[in-house]
């Protein structure tokens, strides 16, 4: 017995509307096509996976030893796909994941490189919480302190101040508290009136987790508000040492609690009088009318407990001959 198929059943009758549309493909292959590189890839990744929410162009560029314009380039490409978006702030522009393509972006990391996003923390917790709305009110709040700055300015100061502290900041749920003291500091620079203000002293180093602290700490106690001391680093640690930490509890005890590392900024050495650069080589902004110095004493990072409190004396006796230089 022979069996006949019908004309339907003998031939194929695919279902070409469940097809993705044609403009959806070709904007689908565009993307595909534009993260099909290696160091695009690793870009997405590290502004995925940044605390602060955005990458700067110039942390980017440290990711592979390339041109500032490659650098753009592969940005721009990332960007006409919408896969970021940009915000220009000074000399620097930020890049982040666009909103609406975020749970996309997350998603294709997560599946193909699991350890590149870490949305989420063991206790269900977001590892990135809306930091900028925060950062904003935080500088609203600024501004209105200091009307003799345009707001702007101070909106400036306080997201550079939390972007360069994100950079090496352990705990995220602290960035925000360190902003609000490291952005005071710096508004107070930025309207300081050398006529009337006492004399102030900035103390510099690489990572200002140790001598520069100490030296500081000890120009505020010896001159007991007569001269003003700040410290900074080119480029700073996340913490102070162990051992300086607890010199400077015995020398400003609570207070010492608030010391944390600090970034160099141009606006802190245009309000000093005097700039000390702590034995490590730093270069510092050449501004007028800045008196600059240099003090060759020992690395508390190399040094044991004995070591620092021998460095912490040689500072001390600088800053009594410092002090008494500037308070004849």
């Amino acid at each position: 017995m022979t069996l006949s198929l019908s004309p339907a059943e003998d031939t194929c009758s695919p279902v070409t509307t469940h097809a993705i549309g044609l403009e959806a493909a070709s904007s689908v292959a565009a993307t595909l096509k534009a993260l099909s590189d290696p160091l695009r890839l690793r870009m997405l990744s590290a502004i995925a996976s940044d605390p602060r929410g955005e990458s700067c162009v110039c942390d980017l560029a440290e990711l592979a030893d390339v041109s500032q314009p490659t650098v753009s380039h592969h940005l721009k490409v990332l960007k006409d796909v919408d896969v970021l978006t940009s915000e220009r702030r000074g000399t620097w522009v930020w890049y982040r994941i666009n909103p609406s393509r975020r749970s996309a972006v997350t998603a294709l990391l997560d599946s193909f490189a699991p350890a590149s996003v870490a949305p989420w923390s063991s206790d269900g917790e977001q590892l990135r919480p809306d930091f900028d709305a925060r950062v904003t009110r935080l500088a609203q709040e600024l501004a209105a302190e200091v009307p003799e700055l345009d707001a702007d300015v101070v909106l400036t100061t306080v997201r550079e101040s939390y972007t360069a502290l994100a950079r090496t900041a352990r705990v995220t749920s602290a960035l925000v508290p360190l902003t609000e003291r490291f952005a005071r500091q710096r508004l107070s620079d930025l309207t300081r009136d050398r006529a009337t203000a006492v004399p102030q002293v900035l103390f510099v180093c690489v990572a200002n987790a140790g001598r520069s602290q100490l030296a500081a700490a000890l120009v505020n106690q010896l001159a007991g508000g007569r001269v003003v001391a700040r410290s900074a680093g080119s480029s700073p640690a996340d913490v102070i040492h162990l051992h300086v930490r607890s010199l400077l509890a015995e020398i400003e005890g609570d207070t010492a609690a608030e010391r944390f590392p600090k970034p160099l900024t141009d606006d802190a050495v245009r309000a000093a009088d005097v700039v000390i650069t702590m034995g490590c080589g730093d270069v510092c902004p050449i501004i007028p009318g800045v008196r600059y110095d240099d003090w060759a004493v020992g690395d508390p990072a190399l040094a044991s407990r004995e070591g620092v409190e021998a460095i912490r004396d040689d500072i001390a006796g600088r800053v009594r001959a410092l002090v008494d230089d500037l308070l004849p």
